[in-house]
């Protein structure tokens, strides 16, 4: 996603929205989600991706709370500290649970990561911490269930023609830029 996102910054304008898979009565310990394990398989095996040691140890314990709302409240808590570097901060946390095993639920957390990124790390607690980011954050799980989006990730393009889905979980920047090369409102 980062290759095809600079590689493609003259053209679009990328947004990270986060989906809440995981949120309200769906925020549960891990192991109410005895499929995780072979899922996380079938995504190593089709991108390639590792999964880490810390990951591997939490999915084991089976306690640790998975809540997409708060790594979503985290989200635009280090957006609105690095509005440019939301792809960026999408991965940094992303590698804080599916490699490190931290629980994005803890502010510290948030905190560890604006500072490794030179954030203001106080300043990304806090927000983290205010209801109003919560809501924020509540916000973009209802624009995507507007916009249809039931998987993630979802890539999607809007166009004056209208939205389209663009590529896949699993496609390449190049197939993303071929995709994108097919609209041709979206090169003007």
């Amino acid at each position: 996603m980062r290759q095809f996102a600079d590689g493609n910054a003259d053209r679009i304008e990328l947004r990270v929205l986060s989906g809440g898979l995981f949120s309200g009565p769906r925020a549960l310990p891990v192991a109410a989600y005895p499929h995780i394990p072979a899922a996380d398989q079938r995504i190593a095996i089709a991108t390639g991706v590792a999964f880490g040691d810390g990951y591997q140890q939490v999915l084991a314990e089976g306690t640790a709370v998975m809540d997409s709302t708060d790594a979503a409240t985290g989200l635009v808590a280090l957006r609105r500290q690095a509005p440019g570097r939301t792809l960026e901060l999408a991965g940094a946390l992303q590698r804080a649970w599916y490699v490190d095993g931290r629980s994005l639920s803890d502010v510290d957390v948030h905190r560890s990561i604006a500072a490794g990124h030179g954030l203001d790390a106080d300043a990304v607690a806090e927000a983290f911490l205010d209801p109003a980011t919560r809501t924020e954050a509540e916000g973009e799980f209802r624009e995507l269930r507007r916009l249809g989006v039931d998987a993630y990730p979802t890539l999607l393009l809007h166009t004056p023609t209208g939205t389209h889905r663009l590529g896949g979980p699993v496609s390449s920047a190049l197939q993303l830029t071929e995709a994108l090369d097919r609209y041709p409102a979206a090169s003007a």
